[in-house]
């Protein structure tokens, strides 16, 4: 429903209707302009916020054109109560609301017209179409931007004129407002037409396409990303960004929904977004050897039928859910899994994906997770506590936080000897479950408790002076990240966007640089033993992990990243499986101290903290990391790049098997070559360098 002031706004609108009702019946100006002023503002203010009452109205037959319309009614009939209607300003109001709405068709039509015409065939990121073809500049933000409501604004000259005549029995100020009031409207609609036409619109598909196919032979991409799926999805294709960028194969990301590109995470890949499934079917993907598939959706058949390039299921996480056995995996060539332990689910699953499609490359993705090294001298260990959401459908296996999470923050709080506690919930928390808030509330509230007491403990000192100083190299960190930020104009139209958007590489590497240098100040400003509630989205969690000498947390992905840090953890069993049902259904905590929702089982994951010869799951911990996510030498991103080379190898001779037969005179290698997308023979390797267009 919003918050409470749209709530407000929207009743004050609401109500205001019926006052200018009565008003106008009175009749009484000064109460019919005080309640029209209420509407306006009210109706302002919701637009402004982008509220979602504003929708519903129109749902229920308030749009937004009606709420004029009807205001502009009632001044009409207030006129007419205090017997205006014989006056030419009368006369004049309805000619002038008339024509007003007569404008709104052809304003409406322009501004549709406008931004149809500047949505490309596709959109792009890091790829050099202005070199290429001329795409002109948008229209100014003010003329496109909440249009409709600011084209109906513009009878407010008409309506404050109007009252100002009936108050004052003079007509100048009537026809003034009215004047202006279609001038204004008149000067909008002209404004907008050079927009339509001529120099001011982008190239039609064709030419856009062409350039595309234009700058793919010129770059030659040899792995492609390939994604599909809602806004929410859009972390699983940010998840291998950065793998993508350390590919040693040219890599070209292909998203198929702009809404997908919008939410896509800064990189230096160039990236290509083609909603139409003939416009990606058309493409000039002939260089391509790889593709990598990070979902199982419908929209993937529209590359998986070129037959020019291997396919293969990399996914977006490796656990033990179902999705991580979808049968559709065996529309691949082949299965990425991290380990032993996704090639072993697919076998217990049996689902039609053979062994010998499978391929283990780890997850480079983890790279930034560093080893266990121990507590060093003088610091007292820190123990991430960092329980996963409620879920969508009220488990009580989800996560800890509601039967657990108080019992786990007190237990570690009130240690002997002491540990630091940081907190990190899911951001999700609290979103479905009251109870889950709830609990969220009241563990955060002991960690700022203990926080509190602990800062006032003279056993535990701090250096000011250096504290003082990361906290001022923060601020200035943060403030040069602004302004690297707000260099860019997210606002840019889809063809702007695409045609300006190469990615800065000197910026680019500012940026990661200063991040990782604001999470080093950011530890180095919080006290090595001060407890901690962490939340947004820096630092990242991986950072947590780095900092931590042990973790609490819940059946999730979190429980089977930080077993990459080879360091002690302990899950919560909130459903009360018992320990034994919980190993054997999860892999991922056969390694860990077992808790109860009582968490009296903490002591076993405390010694193992601050005594690793008291650590009996150290040698089950390095057994069960190397069955998830495979060996560390050669590293992950070694065996990923290894993977796309033998797979593009595998496709190299396929494809030069198939032009030895068209060479050879085979009728039917010559047909199928006819038939692949674009509609003509895919180069030999030795014409691949040479690739144009198509």
């Amino acid at each position: 429903m919003g918050s409470t002031a749209e709530l407000a706004a929207a009743a004050l609108m609401m109500l205001g209707f019926p006052v200018l009702m009565a008003a106008a019946l009175v009749p009484s100006v000064y109460a019919f302009a005080a309640a029209a002023a209420v509407t306006y503002l009210a109706d302002h203010y919701l637009h402004r916020k982008g509220s979602y009452l504003v929708n519903r109205l129109s749902k229920v037959r308030a749009g937004l054109s009606i709420r004029f319309l009807i205001r502009q009614l009632l001044l009409i009939l207030l006129l007419a109560r205090m017997d205006l209607s014989n006056g030419l300003v009368f006369y004049g109001a309805i000619a002038c609301f008339i024509a007003f709405y007569g404008l709104q068709a052809p304003h409406g039509a322009l501004v549709t017209l406008i931004r149809n015409r500047r949505r490309m065939p596709v959109a792009t990121r890091n790829v050099d179409l202005k070199s290429r073809i001329r795409i002109p500049d948008a229209p100014p933000r003010a003329l496109l931007d909440r249009s409709a409501e600011k084209m109906l604004h513009l009878d407010l000259a008409a309506v404050v004129g109007l009252l100002v005549s009936a108050v004052t029995d003079s007509t100048a100020a009537g026809f003034a407002g009215i004047g202006i009031t279609l001038g204004l409207g008149c000067l909008y609609v002209l404004v907008l037409m050079p927009y339509v036409r001529g120099r001011k619109t982008p190239p039609d598909a064709d030419t856009v396409l062409a350039a595309v196919d234009d700058w793919l032979a010129d770059y030659r991409p040899g792995t492609v990303l390939y994604f599909s799926g809602s806004k929410d999805s859009a972390y699983q294709v940010n998840m291998w960004l950065e793998t993508m960028e350390q590919l040693e194969s040219r890599p070209l990301i292909l998203l198929r929904e702009r809404v997908i590109l919008q939410s896509l995470a800064p990189t230096t890949v160039p990236v290509i977004c083609v909603p139409g499934g003939v416009h990606l079917m058309n493409m000039d993907l002939s260089t391509v050897r790889v593709a990598l598939y990070a979902a199982n959706v419908g929209k993937n058949i529209h590359l998986l039928r070129v037959p020019t390039m291997k396919h293969v299921f990399i996914g977006h996480g490796d656990s033990d859910k179902l999705a991580s056995v979808n049968p559709f995996s065996k529309a691949y060539d082949e299965v990425w899994t991290a380990g032993r332990a996704g090639r072993d689910r697919y076998a217990i699953a049996d689902v039609g994906v053979r062994d010998e499609d499978i391929v283990e490359v780890g997850r480079p993705q983890l790279a930034p997770i560093q080893s266990r090294q121990g507590v060093p001298d003088g610091r007292i260990p820190t123990v991430l506590y960092a329980p996963t959401w409620e879920g969508w459908d009220g488990n009580p296996g989800n996560t800890s936080l509601v039967l657990a999470g108080e019992n786990i923050v007190k237990k570690l709080v009130k240690a002997d000897p002491p540990v630091r506690v940081l907190y990190k919930p899911h951001p999700f928390t609290g979103t479905v479950s009251p109870e889950a808030g709830a609990a969220h509330r009241r563990v955060t509230a002991l960690v700022q408790k203990a926080a509190t007491a602990r800062a006032a403990d003279a056993r535990f000192t701090a250096d000011p002076a250096a504290q003082a100083a990361a906290q001022a190299e923060l601020t200035r960190i943060e403030t040069r990240l602004t302004e690297l930020a707000g260099t860019g104009d997210d606002k840019r139209d889809e063809a702007e966007a695409s045609r300006d958007d190469v990615v800065d590489l000197k910026k680019h590497e500012e940026i990661a640089r200063l991040r990782t240098d604001w999470n080093d100040f950011y530890w180095q400003a919080l006290p090595s033993y001060q407890h901690a509630v962490i939340t947004g989205a820096e630092p990242r969690l991986y950072d947590c992990f780095n900092v931590a000498d042990a973790m609490v947390s819940d059946i999730s992905s979190v429980v089977s990243d930080f077993i990459a840090s080879g360091k002690p953890y302990a899950v919560t069993d909130s459903a009360g499986l018992g320990a034994e049902e919980f190993k054997r259904a999860n892999t991922a905590v056969r390694a860990a101290v077992i808790l109860s929702n009582s968490a009296k089982e903490l002591g076993g994951l405390l010694d193992a903290v601050r005594d690793p010869s008291a650590d009996p799951l150290a040698a089950d911990r390095d057994e069960l990391k190397h069955y998830l996510l495979g060996p560390d030498e050669p590293t992950s991103i070694e065996r990923f790049n290894g993977a796309v080379a033998a797979l593009a190898r595998k496709a190299e001779t396929r494809n030069l098997g198939q032009e030895a037969r068209i060479a050879a005179g085979d009728p039917e290698a010559a047909e199928l070559a006819e038939a692949l997308p674009g509609g003509k023979p895919r180069p030999a390797s030795g014409e691949a360098e040479s690739a144009t267009a198509g």
